[in-house]
């Protein structure tokens, strides 16, 4: 039927060909021309498809009969092709956007395009398959019956044969600024726009006046109506935009919207665009709710005149657009056929259909340059004297040109059609007298605002600025370093900046800010700089920011003498005789109240997280407050200070402050801990009291009225009245400040006692106690330093613990003779095997602690353990001549018979076998390393220790000859055997010996294992072990429950296997549901 290669393929049909190809294709497809009917299948619509099949079958048939007349032997054919959209939401037009473009692409399938398309009438749908941008592109025409919109014009494939919506709006547009005899000019205009039931020609007319694009929106001044509300108000409204009014619709239309309305103004027109109703010219008497209104519909069509067709009851214009376009194709082809008859030449343009024209059921087609409909549009009236329907103007959209029929017509509005301007539209109305008194309100005060904002632009723009503090000039302290002489630059220590040190020759503190990158947020550098301008006696002032690669911190001033709470705990320091007297505690509470009271006038306004913690005091005995602002920053915390309404409800106040303060007095006035009461001790069931109170009673800490002076009283209540229940019964920090002004000045008569009295009362007090101070702080120093010395010998020999407090440094040392002494657990590897860390943890600290044990009883110094190796020396650093090997040896005798009775607690019944070698040698010894300083020993005699131990055996002493030799010097008789000649790397064939006991002493000695073979005590071992495993009732199942290494490796093993495909495993090991870290 047409040529494969012109078809689309993959969803992207081939950009289109000209017009005289697809004559072409449709001349050569074997006398068979098919045309492709596209359309709905609901049979609401009026182009359904039961509808319009029978008229294109009609059209064909009329076709063939124009052909037969030319002797011209071809007749169309049709393929119908629907889409059903009742199963959707929106039904018709409006449900979908792509069965158009689902039909081609399975008509493509089938091989069936075919020559031209009747339809799509839905614009939606047309758009799709006509528009260049989206990425389809036509290889055949569309002619459709509908397709209104403006997205559809100038489209070189489609042909329209009704007329569009560009139509419609330039014979409005022409219509209003045209002045005819009974009609002035107009350019205001109202259009009303339905917001339901819009059939699909009204919503593309009115799209098209609402477009603000489009020619009739630039052209003239037209205000929308969106819903009958808006239509309402403009109706009845005096100062209306206009006189005119445009709907889309039909009579029941206007019907209706006069009913929703009391009264219509005798000036208004109605223009109703009713474009496809024929009844006009079939029943032409008007009926009274159409005096008003200017109709604009199309002229009569042929299929009105006696048509005797079976299907004349549901023939309309989208019908007889069908009916039509089918004519039209034919027409083309037949003409096309004669000019090949007669080798005549022609060019057809892209669109073979454009300029053409036809007599059809529709009536006379004349089509434009671009495929659309030009039409003769009728604008017709209801004439005053025969109360029919009447033609006003006839308006050729050919030519753009309206043409008047009548130039005297029966208007309902005397002397012609009213203005589009109403009598009231140009005067103020009050609604406009209330805007204008409004806008001029709204200058003054933006004029006003506009100074205030130019004055105070320099402060708003510091406030939003913010920078770090460089931290260069963050320094040292230059205080005292406790420290092992090791001299180090200390500005390389990033810990050294945790805590203190000095900015512009001031002690800063600084505090890391741990909620923010530094990057401050517009609000929180405002508040940073609203901080950085408080100064005040009882704050401590914030000197700004600074950035380390390790943080962000605040700088703040540093009060040395630490928090309140840390002066409240340390008794010993500050006696309750001499400077926490009631005098200083009440002095204390007033510096308090004075910071807190500035604070609350100022910018910040609120602290939010007092607590006696962030009370700190410095040298000079004077509180200060810190901590505040930062609220963007730093949040509060839920603590026993913390108010009750902001336990209940997060937030901030100046009241809860006022509480905050009441508990900080009484850990002054008591002196004791946060929130003290006897009967309870736990902080989080005193929060959970305060935030759930109990009855009528609330829980506070303990106040004893009981044995208290009368100022003590008062003081008490000012405490009381701070805690109250009721926010609003607290009194507020001046309130507070002047009672404990009153106080103060009361406590001890202060008319007869001068400041000078009192400051000399308080010296004598503070000698008198002075004494007893420096005797308990020198006792308490001296215990400290004891303690510090012990745990020092227990790091290092003594004398090198001397030498480094007296020189900072140990020198080096080379040692003639000592004996050093190494054991390892044979087997440990299988324990391990068997045992889970924690219990191999456990078994060396047994064993090892024993060992320890049974140093102190010899002169040896114990330098090191590694896992399972422990080694001891002796003759270093204090020399002892021969004893050294003495010592040793006796060491190493009571630590064989040690392990002989030793038990493991995870494993009963498991020996403990160990390897011993001694060796005697010079050595040289030292300190290395300043962080965790080691006393290591170095040489040829070390390594040989080592070899005598790993060439040992279970449960033996192997000796070296010079040891031998040394203890033959001694008056100690030691029994030992001669081992033999033993191959020591690095040495080469050696005579060894085994040390067996004392001459006289009794040593419980272990038997050693039979079997040499290592590989067979490791069989052994296992056997034993899982033997042991077996009696306690583990059994095989429970060994493998139990995490251990093996057990580990073997499902680790298991798993790779059976989950060649899974993740790798680091992501096991992090996913897993109880980790543990194994051997």
């Amino acid at each position: 039927m047409y040529s494969s290669h012109s078809l689309p393929y993959l969803g992207v049909l081939i950009v289109a060909v000209v017009g005289n190809e697809m004559l072409e294709h449709c001349l050569s497809s074997k006398r068979t021309y098919t045309m492709n009917v596209v359309l709905l299948e609901d049979d609401t619509y009026g182009w359904s498809r039961p509808f319009v099949q029978a008229a294109v079958e009609q059209a064909i048939k009329k076709d063939k009969e124009l052909n037969d007349k030319e002797d011209l032997d071809f007749e169309l054919t049709a393929n119908y092709n629907g889409f059903n959209t009742t199963v959707y939401n929106r039904q018709g037009c409006g449900s979908s956007t792509c069965e158009g473009v689902a039909i081609l692409k399975m008509l493509h399938s089938k091989d069936e395009v075919g020559c031209v398309m009747l339809g799509p009438s839905c614009t939606y749908a047309t758009f799709q398959l006509v528009d260049d941008e989206i990425g389809l592109n036509l290889s055949i025409p569309i002619i459709s019956a509908g397709s209104f919109g403006l997205s559809c014009d100038y489209k070189p494939k489609l042909t329209r044969i009704l007329p569009p919506a560009r139509k419609i709006s330039d014979l409005l547009v022409n219509f209003m600024i045209k002045k005819l005899p009974f009609k002035p000019k107009w350019k205001q205009v109202y259009v009303y726009k339905k917001s339901n039931n819009v059939t699909e020609d009204c919503s593309w007319y009115i799209n098209a006046l609402e477009a603000p694009s489009a020619s009739f929106a630039s052209k003239t001044s037209r205000v929308m109506l969106r819903g009958e509300i808006d239509l309402k108000d403009a109706l009845e409204s005096k100062t209306r935009h206009s006189n005119i009014f445009i709907l889309c619709g039909s009579p029941e239309d206007v019907v209706s919207i006069k009913g929703t309305v009391s009264r219509i103004d005798d000036e208004i027109l109605f223009i109703l665009l009713d474009i496809y109703n024929p009844e006009y010219y079939v029943n032409t008497t008007s009926s009274e709710a159409m005096q008003d209104v200017l109709v604009v519909t199309l002229p009569q069509r042929n299929y009105i005149d006696g048509s005797n067709l079976t299907y004349n009851d549901t023939i309309n214009d989208y019908v007889a657009g069908y009916h039509d376009g089918a004519l039209l194709f034919g027409k083309v082809l037949r003409e096309e056929m004669i000019r090949q008859l007669h080798n005549r030449s022609y060019d057809v343009p892209d669109n073979p259909f454009v300029n053409a024209s036809i007599d059809g059921m529709g009536g006379t087609y004349k089509l434009d340059e671009y495929g659309d409909r030009d039409d003769n549009f009728s604008i017709i009236f209801t004439s005053t004297l025969t109360g029919k329907y009447e033609t006003l103007v006839v308006f050729d959209t050919s030519q753009n040109e309206t043409r008047v029929t009548d130039t005297n017509p029966a208007l309902h509005w005397p002397g012609g059609l009213p203005t589009g301007v109403t009598e009231n539209a140009n005067g103020l109305g009050m609604q406009d007298v209330i805007v204008i008194v409004l806008s001029l309100s709204v200058v003054v005060v933006t004029a006003i605002a506009l100074i205030f904002y130019r004055q105070n632009r320099k402060e708003r723009r510091m406030q939003k600025k913010w920078s770090h503090i460089n931290p260069h000039l963050i320094g040292p302290l230059d205080e005292k370093e406790v420290s092992l002489k090791i001299d180090e630059d200390k500005r390389k220590d990033s810990t050294f900046f945790n805590h203190r040190g000095r900015y512009d020759k001031k002690p800063v503190i600084l505090k890391e800010l741990k909620q923010t990158d530094g990057d401050f947020t517009e609000d929180q550098r405002i508040e940073l700089n609203t901080l950085l301008r408080i100064d005040y006696y009882n704050l401590t002032k914030f000197y700004g920011t600074v950035k380390f690669e390790y943080g962000v911190f605040g700088v703040f001033e540093l009060c040395q003498r630490g928090s309140l709470r840390y002066i409240l705990n340390d008794r010993i320091s500050y006696p309750d005789e001499t400077f926490m007297d009631m005098e200083f505690k009440i002095s204390v509470m007033y510096d308090i109240a004075k910071g807190m009271s500035y604070l609350h006038s100022s910018n910040i306004e609120v602290h939010g997280r007092l607590k006696s913690t962030n009370c700190v005091v410095d040298n000079r005995m004077v509180v200060k407050i810190t901590d505040f602002g930062c609220h963007t920053i730093l949040s509060p915390g839920r603590d026993v200070w913390m108010a009750p309404e902001h336990l209940r409800k997060d937030g901030v106040s100046q009241k809860g402050d006022v509480y905050s303060y009441a508990i900080i007095a009484h850990e002054i006035v008591m002196r004791r801990s946060p929130f003290y009461t006897q009967y309870c001790s736990d902080p989080a069931e005193k929060i959970y009291r305060v935030h759930y109170p109990s009855g009528m009673g609330i829980f506070r800490p303990d106040l004893n009225f009981d044995g208290a002076s009368e100022r003590e009283v008062e003081l008490f209540m000012l405490i009381k009245n701070s805690w109250d229940e009721d926010p609003e019964k607290r009194p507020d920090f001046k309130r507070i400040e002047i009672n404990l002004g009153k106080i103060f000045s009361n406590l001890h008569n202060q008319a007869s006692e001068t400041y000078m009295d009192n400051l000399i009362r308080r010296l004598q007090m503070y000698s008198r106690t002075l004494e007893h101070l420096v005797e308990e702080r020198t006792a308490l120093y001296k215990a400290e330093r004891d303690r510090a010395d012990r745990l020092n010998f227990m790091l290092l020999p003594g004398p090198v613990v001397r030498s480094l407090k007296e020189t900072g440094k140990v020198e080096p040392e080379l040692f003639e003779e000592v004996s050093i002494y190494f054991s390892d657990i044979v087997g440990f590897t299988t324990l391990c095997h068997y045992s889970t860390p924690m219990e191999v943890v456990d078994m060396l600290n047994d064993i090892y602690k024993n060992f320890d044990s049974i140093l102190d009883h010899h002169d040896v110094y114990k330098v090191e353990t590694i896992g399972d190796a422990y080694m001891v020396a002796s003759g270093l650093p204090n020399r002892n001549g021969d004893r050294h090997a003495v010592d040793i040896a006796h060491m190493a005798l009571d630590i064989l018979a040690f392990v002989g009775t030793f038990e493991l607690q995870h494993l009963p019944g498991i020996p403990l076998w160990i390897r011993i070698g001694v060796h005697s040698g010079p050595c040289a010894a030292g300190v290395v390393g300043n962080k965790m300083p080691r006393y290591c020993l170095f040489g040829d005699t070390v390594n040989t220790a080592s070899r005598m131990e790993s060439t040992g055996l279970p449960l033996r002493i192997h000796v070296s000859q010079s040891t031998i030799n040394i203890l033959q010097r001694t008056d100690c008789k030691f029994e030992y055997e001669k081992r033999g000649e033993t191959y020591l790397k690095g040495k080469g064939k050696e005579m060894t010996y085994w040390l067996t006991g004392v001459t006289g002493g009794k040593y419980n000695l272990p038997t050693p294992p039979t079997a040499e073979n290592f590989q067979r005590l490791q069989q052994d071992l296992s056997e034993m072990i899982v033997s042991s495993l077996e009696n306690r009732g583990v059994g095989s199942e429970g060994f493998k429950n139990r995490k251990t290494l093996s057990t580990k490796a073997r499902r680790r093993e298991t798993n790779s296997s059976l989950q060649g495909n899974g993740p790798p495993e680091y992501f096991h090991l992090a996913v897993t549901d109880n980790p543990s870290t194994y051997l």
